[in-house]
């Protein structure tokens, strides 16, 4: 059998650019106000000088510090880049870095790594440089979306099982593979016929292909679940025997398509799933994760353009940065899809969002019951709440691996918000899951959180009796966090690794 092959095109306008990849840096916006202040141009801006700026491409936001000094900026640099990916795990919120006592300390670790890298004492009287530190910090509270690190661990050795249950597959009707291959030379026309008649030992029962093809998925244990195994396994046996001729072509399907017909099983057998209750400890790693900068290919024509334009062609919108943001972490963009364009243009004029931002590569990871790293499409801050927004295509909203990330979602925001936005009097995070024919230029962000937020159902906070256990907890809810810092905290070239 000879198969069309899929055309591919490759040059400008087709499936692969024919442009050598020009990495653009799109560096965070807090980041590039301290580019802009410093008034030396970075690569990126080098590259789109104001005479050759691509069409589309905005302005990056003006200054907005008052210092200007190379020593002041070099300063608020290490905070940004050395004392901050450090102090994150000492405190429990972002709000924490306005309060005068932490910003003494980051000014005291931030002048001793001057020093050590200056080898000379700065000219900035420490008046000045906590001047420095108090307005950039407050700067970075300002255009950063804390989104806290948690891990959740259970307390005590968790039991889960399968219960019995009938399978429903009374639709499945599986046919026997043709265990002849014809071969042809197309040169000559030369047909040849290869058997695939089976050689070797062949299980006794008909069962065993399938219990044989369940047993290599994580969650299920032979010597915990074989009874059920078989049991299910036999189920499918007598399906197939209802409607083939004989045992030799339910032979057949269990060998072609045994896989298939495992991985249809184990969804159901999901369904019919049992926990153990167990308590599960809630740490807090970090207040906060650092904007880091997020790397594009800006290769092709015209590749830069404004946020608030699609595309000519949309199937094209992945090669392009987006840019004009003015509610953005960040200053530039990509988009997966149109929707995810449209909805960035809501979030941009809703006067509710503060701020948002699309994660970049490690840089919020939620994990799935399957240990699948997830990462959200969109982080929204609102003047009351956080959000985790996620667009699919109407037809993927019910698949299998949307609802499994859906529920792990789902469950960060009510872990984050019962225990940490609760206990420390932050804004709470909610899970939103939007089809894309909702999200259009006359939607309202209100509108989406009505109709498509998930919320944790009562199966799912059963399964996870959650407990605080924060190392700071006590201290804070008694109003003592300050002195619970001052005794975690070390200068930061103390408790770098040697």
């Amino acid at each position: 059998m000879i198969h069309k092959l899929k055309q591919v095109r490759i040059g400008e306008g087709g499936d692969v650019s024919a442009a050598k990849p020009v990495m653009v840096e799109a560096p965070s916006i807090i980041q590039q106000m301290l580019q802009q202040v410093a008034r030396t141009p970075n690569s990126t801006e080098q590259e789109f000088a104001p005479e050759a700026m691509p069409k589309g491409m905005s302005e990056p936001p003006a200054p907005v510090f008052t210092f200007d000094s190379p020593e002041e900026v070099a300063l608020a640099q290490t905070v940004l880049t050395h004392v901050l990916p450090s102090i994150k795990s000492q405190i429990t919120t972002i709000g924490q870095l306005q309060d005068e006592k932490v910003v003494k300390r980051i000014v005291a670790d931030a002048m001793a790594i001057q020093r050590s890298k200056e080898g000379l004492f700065s000219n900035l009287t420490p008046e000045r440089a906590e001047a420095v530190v108090t307005e950039f910090c407050a700067a970075y509270v300002a255009r950063t979306i804390a989104i806290p690190s948690l891990t959740v661990t259970p307390q005590e050795q968790v039991s889960f099982g399968f219960q019995p249950f009938v399978l429903d597959i009374g639709s499945w009707n599986y046919q026997p593979l043709s265990r002849e291959l014809l071969v042809q030379v197309l040169r000559t026309e030369k047909q040849t016929v290869i058997s695939g008649d089976e050689g070797g030992d062949r299980p006794a029962r008909l069962e065993d292909y399938l219990v044989a093809k369940l047993i290599d998925f994580d969650e299920i244990d032979y010597d915990s679940h074989a009874e059920l195994l078989y049991d299910l396994a036999g189920q499918v046996v007598t399906r197939l025997r209802s409607y083939l001729k004989d045992d030799e072509e339910v032979r057949n399907v269990l060998q072609g398509r045994g896989k298939e017909m495992a991985t249809a099983m184990l969804a159901q057998m999901r369904q019919h799933m049992w926990r153990s209750q167990t308590t599960y400890r809630v740490s807090l790693h970090a207040a906060f994760s650092e904007l880091k900068p997020q790397a594009f290919d800006g290769s092709g024509k015209d590749a830069i353009r404004d946020f608030r334009n699609p595309p000519e062609r949309l199937s094209e919108i992945k090669r392009f940065i987006f840019t004009g943001f003015k509610r953005g972490c960040y200053w530039q963009a990509k988009f997966d899809s149109d929707t995810e364009r449209k909805l960035a243009v809501l979030l941009e004029r809703d006067p509710s969002v503060e701020l948002w931002m699309k994660p970049g590569p490690n840089q919020f990871k939620i994990f799935d019951s399957e240990g699948h790293a997830y990462q959200p499409d969109f982080v929204v801050e609102t003047k009351t709440e956080k959000l985790i927004i996620e667009t699919k295509r109407r037809s993927d909203m019910e698949d299998v691996d949307v609802r499994r990330k859906a529920r792990a979602a789902t469950l960060w925001c009510m872990i984050a918000t019962e225990h940490h936005s609760k206990t420390y009097d932050s804004k709470p995070w909610r899970y939103v899951l939007v089809p894309d024919d909702h999200v259009d230029l006359n939607t309202t962000l209100s509108g989406l959180l009505a109709a498509h937020t998930a919320v944790a159902d009562t199966e799912l906070r059963a399964q996870f009796d959650l407990t605080l256990l924060l190392r700071l907890s006590a201290e804070a809810t008694v109003g003592r966090w300050i002195e619970a810092i001052e005794r975690f905290f070390t200068p930061i070239w103390r408790t770098e690794p040697c």
